[in-house]
């Protein structure tokens, strides 16, 4: 490891890292603008000039620390005279065509430029002649342009170009006449294009929706996690009183780095929405409002009163784990069988391993290839997306893709979309068989697309006979991943919230609810499933917004949103992660264990919970592991052999089908909507 000095201290740092990276390391402060440790270096900004000094000397004039790597011996100074005047001409340079409108600039109190200008600029200005002037760009309505603040540091161009695989916002002309604009001045398309919001140094680029609404320091911070797709990105949501104002990302390198999709980052209009705060009964074929006490009553009386064969449950996409866990215990009381969790009617079961994402997020990034099968995951996990975006650009990463032709911002073999195309890659067939053979540690990721059906249990032991094959499966590496969309079905498998022995699926319960043999039908905040026809089956949906669920119930009790009561989630890698209440419910809405709990105390059950704290305890006295929060688990080793049997009718169906409108919260969205709009009339111009 070289040894080096920084301003007269000695400090061993790693090899390879830039002298910017090893001050980072050291805890000594280099001022920055263009430079990001998850983008290329550009160079732009010279505001990170050092003096340097090796066996040679001084260094002629200072040198950009971002470009530079760190060598044995090196003397770094970070103090010098030479080295403050230069970030001082440097710093007075960036604010020559700088406006003066910080106070109604939305980065105030959160500017890089600000900061910096305070900490290392001249204090004055000798610049007597015209300002520029540029043009604002339209980006669509999630960004908003201020370009005469814009500082040429090319970040959102690099964060376009290698990590969102989009190639939208690009830079013409040059040195003064150089404006930052997208291509033939249309929307930025990505799914992660608010993330150049974050990046921007200055108030260039900034939240059209948030603009002017609030200051920064008027904000309460909640750390959260996000449930708009199972990756669990790590958020931080800002609140001014009840209302939510803004959704940011946190760092986590092993979730989703410092990113998150403009679904998480946007959404957070549509939580006070078309919501549910009052209960409701249907009768004469329309809904009026009740009290809890009637909505209680009514509940527990169909539930104890039904055949318990009669009577099932379907879980949504949305809940936590411990609002799963209640209303498992209250179907175990009752002994009814048919519980789902799997509302897009995919056939995963068993252990652990057979539907976790087993390589981890970050073992994308160490993988030399990638087999795609019955996923898009631009639009199924964009953030996923963006890390085999990032590997895509090295030489010789391939990547194929079995399933329904997708529009990818990446090249891929396309292998067709016949499942049984999947026989020939077994038995070595397929011309992409050659590249599977030479990868070392390969992914495989399965979309939910490619099991659902009849046949998509087969398909998934289908796909572990592929992996057993090339090396996907070796002693250190598992490469098998299982992609899903919904943020509540790892934690719903984890606990078993599957159909019991002689326990209908959701195929069954919705046959069943339309033949009559499922009498009553419990719906936790399930908004995914195929009905709109109404039944003699009495439908009981608890859940926040008015939604596919509540337009066909007959009993709707009001529930939190996420983002209003605590819960547990396990992402699609499986790990453990907690949602912390960042606002308090609307109106009469109680939280999903108080309804449970209520409507077991009226049945008479036993094993109550009278607080969430007992939930909890309860939870984790039956499964001890999910207190362990960010752990991530771990399943049993594959099977090497396992009875092949032949798909017949087996087709790939689409996981998901709008990646702006895909829960209940997104679609109450007015801003998820316009996107959506926007989204639409550019596929069909296309």
């Amino acid at each position: 490891m070289p040894k080096i000095i920084i301003d007269g201290k000695d400090f061993e740092v790693e090899e390879n890292l830039s002298i910017i990276q090893a001050c980072e390391v050291s805890g000594v402060e280099i001022p920055r603008f263009c430079y990001h440790e998850k983008l290329s270096v550009a160079g732009n900004c010279r505001m990170c000039l050092v003096d340097i000094e090796d066996a040679r000397g001084m260094s002629p004039k200072p040198v950009a620390s971002c470009a530079m790597q760190v060598s044995d011996g090196l003397k770094i100074h970070t103090k010098t005279q030479r080295v403050k005047k230069a970030r001082e001409g440097v710093m007075e340079f960036l604010l020559i065509n700088h406006p003066l409108d910080c106070p109604i600039c939305d980065q105030g109190g959160e500017c890089d430029l600000q900061d910096q200008s305070v900490a290392y600029g001249l204090g004055g200005s000798r610049y007597e002649q015209n300002k520029r002037s540029v043009e604002n760009k339209d980006m669509g309505p999630f960004i908003k342009t201020e370009m005469n603040r814009c500082i040429h540091c090319t970040r959102c161009v690099r964060f376009s170009t290698e990590v969102s695989g989009s190639d939208e916002i690009g830079a013409i002309g040059r040195g003064r006449d150089m404006e930052i604009t997208t291509y033939l001045d249309i929307a930025v398309k990505s799914e992660l294009s608010g993330n150049v919001i974050d990046l921007c140094p200055v108030g260039a680029l900034t939240s059209k929706p948030y603009a002017f609404s609030a200051r920064p320091w008027e904000l309460k911070q909640t750390e959260s996690i996000d449930v708009m797709d199972a990756v669990g990105s790590n958020i931080r949501i800002d609140t001014k009183g009840n209302k939510v104002m803004r959704v940011l990302p946190r760092n986590n390198d092993e979730v989703n780095e410092e990113w998150i999709s403009d679904k998480t980052r946007f959404f957070w209009d549509g939580l006070s929405l078309q919501r549910i705060d009052k209960p409701y009964l249907r009768e004469n074929g329309k809904l009026r409002q009740v009290s809890w006490k009637k909505a209680i009553d009514v509940a527990s009386d169909k539930l104890l009163n039904t055949n318990p064969k009669k009577i099932a449950s379907i879980t949504g996409d949305l809940v936590s784990i411990e609002s799963i866990y209640s209303i498992k215990k209250l179907m175990d009381s009752i002994k009814s069988p048919n519980t789902e969790c799997r509302q897009d009617g995919s056939k995963i079961n068993g252990g652990r391993e057979k539907w976790l994402f087993n390589s981890k997020l970050s073992g994308i990034d160490v993988s030399d290839g990638c087999l795609l099968i019955g996923t898009n995951p631009r639009i199924e996990a964009a953030l996923i997306n963006s890390r085999i975006v990032r590997k895509s650009k090295e030489k010789n990463y391939s990547i194929g893709l079995l399933g329904n032709k997708s529009e990818l911002n990446y090249n891929y073999d396309y292998l067709g979309d016949d499942p049984s195309i999947i026989y020939d890659l077994i038995d070595n067939k397929s011309p992409f068989c050659e590249k599977l053979s030479e990868m070392n540690k390969p992914i495989m990721i399965i979309g939910q697309g490619a099991l659902k059906g009849d046949e998509g249990e087969d398909y998934l032991n289908l796909c572990i006979e592929l992996a057993n094959n090339y090396n996907f499966l070796k002693n250190d590496w598992n490469g098998f991943n299982v992609l899903h969309t919904a943020a509540s079905r790892p934690g719903a498998m984890e606990i078993g919230f599957l159909p019991k022995e002689r326990g209908k699926d959701l195929d069954q319960i919705i046959d069943g609810y339309k033949k009559g043999d499922i009498s009553t039908l419990f719906l936790l905040g399930a908004d995914e499933i195929e009905i709109s026809e109404k039944t003699d089956c009495f439908v009981i949906y608890q859940g926040h917004h008015g939604d596919k669920g509540a337009n066909i119930a007959d009993l709707i009790l009001p529930s939190p949103s996420f983002n209003e009561q605590n819960g547990l989630f396990i992402n699609t890698e499986g790990r453990i992660q907690e949602s912390i209440r960042a606002t308090f419910p609307i109106g009469e809405a109680k939280e999903d264990w108080e309804i449970i709990s209520l409507i077991s105390k009226k049945m008479g059950l036993e094993n109550i919970d009278n607080s969430f704290e007992d939930l909890r305890s309860s939870l984790f006295q039956s499964f001890p592991h999910l207190a362990d929060i960010d752990m991530c688990l771990s399943g049993e080793k594959l099977p090497e052999k396992i009875e092949r049997k032949d798909i017949k009718q087996h087709v790939f169906k689409n996981s998901l089908n709008n990646f702006w409108l895909s829960n209940s919260i997104t679609r109450s969205s007015r801003l998820m909507c316009e996107r959506n709009n926007i989204s639409v009339k550019t596929t069909a111009g296309d």
